[in-house]
């Protein structure tokens, strides 16, 4: 078995181009066509499980590679097993994992292709032996395609750092984003229903993990999140996109703050405070997207309409912007080389295990938000804002932290936790809506339009306080999955 660490980058066809018409990378050192099928049974349960199942044809050699990967796999390193082979037919035999874990009787067969034209060289970066590869080609399924234009950066020995050097000298050539979706992974997206939408994925954490550890694969499953909504959101508008997008910046920011006592670096607070930057343009979007499903009145729904289409301009200016991208190479630079992993200050913190830091920061959120919330009727907005931003990051911490509680009792206690909390952020969320329609109106010039009543909330606000307070009692009072 070999790991993989590798860093991939996606471009536009047009940016593949400029790269391959610069002199950064010179003339390739070899130039490949390769085809790739892809296997797995009836059902999918190999990549379900977390599993890709390839066999590859370069000129006349082919190759058998099984990979682990999954939602909560690294983005960064991948476990791998190859195999030559004499036949196109898959080998299911103890030279991978696949036998072992499902079974002598395993029946795959071919689900899609993959024809890629490839380019590679072997550049030194600081004393780093870095494999350079693009791709361009296609992923094919019946009648069905989507292309391939990516460049993936795999280190064969040296210091993980300098692929992310070697990035920002490509990013200076031409524009890059950090991928997240395989090749196999956009075979299984275009063969399945279309999607445009993409909610938070399971995360699989694994007990005896330390905090550190446990702290990188939550937060690289918010990024993923985030890069797939991106996606959709720069090339359909799509508000549910959108909306994801923002609720993968805050599950992210939540993170960050929920393992505050191990990020003890300055590059912490500089991400957090530039996720918070990106996490606010998303925002006043979706206030508008808000707003404008509830607009029956032709002038204001014409009106907001047109706020909503310049804020998804903004919106899409940011993210394309050097800024947003810069911050997307520095973060998974953090993630994965940040000084903070080497921090001795937090040595008790960090060399605890996952279990042993969720309760504790469990624990701290449920206090938080049981303080905060007391007297939802006793405060002003602000304070009930406050309460707000309190359960969502209880609620983040909850999904984040499930898996590590798998007995009968823990898991039946979160479902009745996570349950709670769904009714606590809809009623918070309404009293939210309440409090910031106007000021959102206000902003574009509509607050004294004759329809301006018709898209604020009617509710009278003493019953959603009343509403909030029960459920907000009810998850102080459900018992503690993780105790």
């Amino acid at each position: 078995m070999a790991a993989e660490i590798e860093l991939k980058l996606e471009l536009s066809p047009e940016a593949v181009k400029e790269l391959l018409a610069s002199e950064f990378l010179g003339e390739p050192e070899d130039v490949l066509s390769q085809q790739s099928t892809y296997f797995d049974t009836a059902d999918h349960q190999l990549f379900k499980a977390g599993y890709t199942l390839r066999i590859r044809r370069t000129g006349e050699a082919l190759f058998q590679t099984v990979k682990a990967t999954g939602s909560s796999a690294s983005l960064f390193a991948r476990s791998e097993w190859e195999t030559p082979l004499t036949t196109d037919t898959p080998l299911l035999d103890h030279s991978n994992p696949l036998q072992t874990e499902f079974g002598a009787d395993l029946d795959v067969a071919p689900q899609f292709d993959v024809q890629v034209d490839r380019r590679v060289w072997n550049p030194s970066e600081n004393g780093s032996q870095i494999e350079v590869v693009v791709d361009q080609g296609t992923v094919i399924s019946g009648e069905r395609h989507t292309p391939i234009c990516e460049v993936e950066l795999e280190l064969k020995d040296g210091d993980r750092q300098n692929l992310f050097v070697l990035a920002r000298r490509i990013k200076a050539v031409a524009p890059v984003r950090v991928g997240v979706q395989s090749k196999a992974g956009r075979g299984y997206q275009l063969i399945g229903p279309q999607q445009f939408v993409f909610k938070a994925e399971p995360i699989d954490l694994d007990r005896n993990m330390n905090a550190v550890r446990s702290f990188q694969t939550i937060a690289q499953s918010c990024f993923r999140q985030f890069r797939l909504n991106e996606d959709v959101l720069l090339c359909r508008r799509n508000a549910e996109a959108l909306h994801q997008s923002r609720v993968a910046l805050r599950r992210l920011r939540s993170a960050f703050s929920l393992y505050k006592p191990v990020l003890t670096d300055t590059e912490a607070e500089r991400l957090k405070d530039e996720l918070r930057w990106l996490a606010g343009t998303l925002g006043d979007a979706r206030n508008l997207d808000v707003l404008l499903v509830k607009a029956k009145d032709d002038d204001m729904h014409h009106r907001l309409k047109s706020a909503r289409n310049a804020a998804y301009d903004d919106v899409v200016d940011a993210l394309q912007s050097s800024r947003a991208r810069s911050l997307m190479l520095d973060f998974n630079e953090w993630l994965q080389c940040g000084e903070y992993l080497d921090r001795p200050e937090t040595a008790d913190d960090r060399n605890g295990t996952a279990v042993d830091f969720a309760c504790q920061a469990l624990d701290r959120m449920r206090k938080k938000l049981k303080k905060h919330g007391r007297a939802l009727a006793q405060v002003d907005d602000e304070q009930r804002h406050e309460a707000r931003k309190d359960a969502k990051k209880l609620r983040y911490a909850a999904e984040f932290f499930g898996s590590l509680f798998p007995d009968k009792r823990g898991v039946r206690r979160h479902k009745r936790f996570i349950s709670a909390m769904s009714d606590l952020q809809d009623h918070l969320g309404a009293l939210n809506d309440l409090a910031t329609g106007p000021s959102v109106l206000k902003k574009h010039g509509l607050e004294d339009h004759p329809a301006a009543s018709s898209v604020i909330s009617q509710a009278d606000k003493k019953d959603l306080i009343d509403a909030a307070q029960a459920a907000l009692d009810d998850v102080v009072d459900a018992k503690r999955f993780w105790r």
